[in-house]
């Protein structure tokens, strides 16, 4: 086992686990990410994307961000474009399923502007795996038959002592630092997730540090109500911030449906100009809004309220 490894499992037990009250401002959780530190970022796709904590990381004016992600969307773009991170590793890169790969991405790495590394989806999720069990790594089958695996760093093949099978062993990916949004959590920061929680615990076990968004904070004695759906416990989190529709213009599930108009008309931007529309889209949406709730007003009450609207109906009767 490495020292650097080592080091990173000595930081990571060493980590304030007490029952405590976390409750603080975007701006506030914000500080806890410095310049170059390794990001994980929670949700998939347009699911759960924990967009308001990105959105205050790019207006504090990160830099050197290195952002894991099991499969990744427009903010991605958001967080290349900004400056804010200059290396993301995903599975896949794209604005949306429906809207095709991501122009900003393409020009970012072909440009040498930033490094976009892909590893499988499976890939992904067991390193996040092992860096929740406390493990330098774990082996697995995806990968043997692509081309993926010789443009990786850190990618080992053993034959298994037991059968003689040959494998592909992945790293542990421990991030510095967590993102996750969720529907509810308490003051303390067991959070409760419905709908596919993805690869979100074993990433919030596996980083030092979790700072929470959720749409609502709540007692808790509601959380203990219902101990089963208490998905991350407290001791894995570091911080914990109320802001509701905190992923929009994405999904949470339950609460709200991507916000597809304005996603339309992002992706219909891009096809210009991806860099010139890039400037555009933050210095209207991130730089000028004031707080969160005047970035939702730039989205506009019609569409947040048709959001909120298909996405109760999935559970109406």
């Amino acid at each position: 086992m490495s020292e650097p490894y080592l080091e990173l499992r000595r930081k990571t037990m060493a980590r304030d686990r007490s029952l405590r009250e976390k409750v603080m401002t975007l701006e506030e959780a914000g500080r806890l990410v410095e310049d170059g530190d390794l990001v994980g970022i929670g949700g998939s796709t347009l699911s759960r994307t924990p967009m308001a904590m990105i959105w205050a990381l790019i207006r504090a004016g990160r830099k050197n961000l290195s952002c894991a992600r099991s499969i990744s969307s427009s903010e991605g773009e958001l967080l290349l474009a900004s400056g804010a991170c200059d290396h993301i590793l995903t599975s896949w890169f794209s604005q949306g399923i429906v809207w095709g790969v991501s122009k900003v991405m393409r020009h970012y790495t072909e440009t040498g502007k930033a490094r976009f590394e892909e590893w499988s989806h499976m890939a992904v999720g067991l390193r996040f795996r092992a860096g929740a069990m406390g493990v330098p790594f774990l082996p697995m089958r995806s990968m043997l038959g692509s081309d993926v695996i010789r443009r990786l760093p850190d990618v080992h093949e053993m034959a298994c002592p037991f059968t003689g099978e040959r494998l592909v062993l992945v790293p542990a990916l421990n991030p510095d630092v967590a993102l996750i949004h969720v529907q509810r959590c308490d003051a303390f920061g067991n959070a409760q997730m419905d709908g596919l929680s993805f690869m979100d615990l074993d990433l919030a076990m596996a980083a030092n540090r979790v700072i929470l968004t959720t749409e609502r904070i709540v007692s808790n004695e509601q959380i203990r109500r219902a101990p089963d759906q208490t998905k991350i416990p407290f001791l894995a989190v570091e911080a914990v911030v109320e802001v509701p529709f905190g992923c929009a213009p994405h999904e949470c599930y339950g609460t709200y449906e991507p916000f597809f108009k304005h996603l339309d008309e992002y992706a219909s931007l891009l096809r210009k100009d991806p860099e010139a529309a890039m400037r555009e889209y933050l210095a209207r949406h991130f730089y000028e809004p004031k707080s969160w709730t005047d970035y939702l007003d730039l989205l506009g009450l019609e569409e947040l309220l048709a959001a909120a609207r298909r996405g109760r109906s999935i559970h109406d009767d």
